[in-house]
């Protein structure tokens, strides 16, 4: 099982220094340490995500600062953007990287993030997997069909040409059996989580991706769970430390998804539900039932025996890497003591000796 990190947080505007320091100094961190990746997401307009609004500038930054790391979007929201430019981007940044980028591509869910291409939320889907294929086409050196400024059609090439010969690609799916159906026939890796879904959910799913990649004509692909991740050696401690937060950064997510239904559109998962206020009590209720719902297995929240635990439950139905969430916390240090039992844990699920870590041993990485 590989683990890589993701950052999600919500954008505290009181945190005016140093935004991006902990995603800059963990980079460093698990570049070091042999995790498989970085993940940044994209998301536009709302404090949810909102440190994030374009994975290839975070990714760009990265490449700076790591040598071995993958640098993923996750995801990337294709519908909002321009095919080409798309490639463009992403080829700087392999270049940058010397050959480490890697795209999920998401069809996006909040109407209100549309406000770049309106007209393209209802087909979203369908037009994701066009730009995939187009975006896939322009990384192999070939050309693509474009109207100009005078109506005139023109064959466009991509430049720079990227270090990769093939752009490695997943498909984000929020938990729609016909995503899990269309990434694995597009040939694409898959990314999902464990919002409105189980296990056992997710075993059904990955077996129909499975099954969608043979009838193409491919074989394997990859198989990666988000989860939120804080590690912990006394159990009690790491809850009692990490629940409160944890409820506020939930309260900040519902936040969004009443904005988008308010806004006409689906809210995450490709749920329509009708825009209304929730009451406080309701409101409390439903954060601290699914705040449990994490600390009791949707997670790797948890002591190092816990999260092996579900590491070992993930790998069984099919998981072939974890998107380790750890930036939900607004606590830096506590982040970081979290980082380096975590690297012990991903050491001692490879079969490998842990570099000696400290929590000091982040202090100084972006001068050394």
């Amino acid at each position: 099982m590989d683990l890589g990190i993701m950052f999600f947080s919500t954008l505290h505007e009181s945190a005016c220094r140093d935004r991006y320091r902990l995603l800059l100094e963990t980079a460093r961190f698990a570049d070091r340490e042999g995790f498989r990746c970085v993940w940044t997401p994209e998301r536009h307009g709302h404090p949810f995500g909102g440190l994030f609004p374009n994975p290839s500038v975070t990714s760009a930054a990265l490449a700076m600062v790591t040598d071995r790391l993958q640098l993923r979007a996750g995801s990337l929201i294709s519908p909002l953007h321009q095919p080409l430019r798309i490639a463009e981007e992403w080829s700087v940044v392999d270049n940058l990287s010397r050959g480490r980028v890697a795209i999920s591509f998401g069809s996006g869910w909040n109407a209100d993030d549309f406000v770049f291409f309106p007209e393209r939320y209802a087909e979203r889907q369908r037009v994701m997997y066009d730009q995939l294929a187009q975006v896939r086409s322009l990384w192999r050196g070939e050309s693509l069909r474009q109207p100009n400024g005078a109506g005139k059609q023109i064959s466009v090439t991509l430049f720079p040409r990227p270090v990769q010969p093939e752009l490695p690609v997943w498909i984000t799916s929020s938990g729609n059996p016909a995503t899990f159906v269309g990434a694995g026939a597009a040939g694409a890796n898959l990314l999902t989580h464990l919002i409105g879904q189980d296990l056992e959910a997710v075993a059904a799913k990955i077996d129909l991706y499975r099954e969608a990649r043979r009838e193409h004509g491919f074989a394997g692909g990859t198989v990666s769970m988000m989860l939120h991740t804080f590690v912990g050696n006394d159990r009690e401690a790491l809850r009692s430390k990490v629940r409160g937060p944890f409820r506020e950064y939930l309260r900040t997510a519902v936040s969004l998804e009443q904005l988008a239904a308010a806004g006409g559109g689906a809210i995450s998962g490709g749920h329509r539900v009708d825009p209304h206020d929730i009451p406080r009590d309701v409101l409390e209720d439903l954060l601290d039932v699914t705040c449990e719902r994490y600390l009791q297995g949707a997670s790797l929240i948890g002591t190092p025996a816990e999260c092996a635990t579900m590491i070992d439950r993930l790998a069984a139905i099919g998981v072939d890497e974890i998107a380790c969430l750890i930036d939900f916390l607004p606590d830096r240090q506590a982040i970081e003591e979290s980082l380096v039992l975590l690297a012990e844990l991903r050491a001692a699920v490879a079969g490998a000796a842990p570099a000696g870590l400290q929590a000091a041993s982040f202090s100084g990485d972006l001068e050394g």
